[in-house]
């Protein structure tokens, strides 16, 4: 049984990895060949909606226990994420040519690359391990502050101009985002420094190993 779970966790991350550096590389030629950060969504807007939407299985990964993760942490960077782009992006056409846009796919990918790729052969590689643990410290913020929470600024304006899910929330979404983005940093905070214990714990083990 568990070396089933095991093979299945590679093809999963190794699915998810190469999904992820596709949509890296498309929004960088993309960057590379327009000289311009306003094609991000158009170049990899809906792969990146397809592998975060199946990102889901992390959640029930924790859920059921074959990663030691939990739920609740999975979640909540899964459920920010999703809604992100789809209640938000996909749906309001006028924001996805902005440069949070970019800023905020270019931090994912790289981000989930170095993660995933850490999982897969930070086994058999210290430095791959090291990248894995230290990456987010600088990715993790960029893709929040200049990416998704400026993003939700710029997109106010238009989900109040469209009266955006009126039909179909029995609240206003418009007041929902700004309560929102007031309590996004105290969320996002709870998952970085989350991450920052997953380092130490990491990290650590490898350093207590040099010093044996």
């Amino acid at each position: 049984m568990s070396q089933l779970r095991n093979v299945y966790l590679i093809f999963y991350n190794l699915f998810q990895a190469l999904g992820w550096a596709v949509s890296l590389f498309r929004v960088l030629s993309n960057f590379v060949s327009t000289t311009s950060v306003h094609g991000a969504y158009s170049s990899a807007g809906e792969l990146i909606c397809l592998l975060q939407t199946l990102a889901f299985l992390e959640v029930i990964h924790g859920a059921i226990g074959i990663v030691p993760s939990g739920a609740l942490l999975p979640l909540m960077q899964w459920g920010g994420r999703t809604h992100f782009l789809l209640a938000i992006v996909r749906r309001i056409h006028e924001v996805q040519e902005l440069p949070s846009v970019f800023i905020t796919f270019v931090a994912w990918s790289l981000s989930e690359v170095f993660t995933l790729c850490g999982e897969l052969h930070g086994k058999f590689s210290k430095w791959m391990t090291f990248i894995r643990y230290n990456a987010f410290i600088v990715l993790y913020p960029i893709g929040v502050f200049p990416g998704e929470m400026w993003l939700m600024h710029q997109a106010l304006p238009f989900i109040k101009a469209e009266n955006l899910y009126a039909d179909t929330l029995p609240f206003s979404y418009d007041k929902f985002i700004k309560a929102l983005l007031f309590c996004y940093p105290l969320l996002w905070m709870k998952l970085y420094l989350h991450m920052f214990k997953q380092r130490q714990s990491k990290l650590g083990k490898q350093q207590k190993k040099k010093s044996n």
